[in-house]
């Protein structure tokens, strides 16, 4: 969106963002197909509906990470031509 904003064009186009939706896709996929059940997580109690999904751990984890793309993503689109000599 910023890239779009900045330079008056989208940065992807329309067959890259199908690209990209499609292997992220895949990828997601293939993790959660990947492990193998175990008779364990029968064995565990269901998990109280009150409780959090998301701990203050992971919120910490999603925000850093969040953090870390955004400024190496801008990095790229803004210094990228420059450390990589496009014009």
């Amino acid at each position: 969106l910023v890239g779009a904003v900045v330079y008056q064009k989208s940065p992807l186009a329309a067959i890259q963002l199908l690209w990209v939706n499609l292997l992220m896709d895949s990828l997601a996929s293939l993790a959660l197909a990947s492990e193998p059940p175990t008779a364990e997580l029968l064995k565990r109690p269901p998990v109280n509906r009150s409780q959090h999904m998301i701990t203050s751990q992971m919120w910490a984890n999603m925000l850093g990470q969040a953090f870390f793309q955004i400024l190496v993503t801008f990095l790229f689109l803004f210094q990228g031509p420059d450390w990589f000599e496009i014009e």
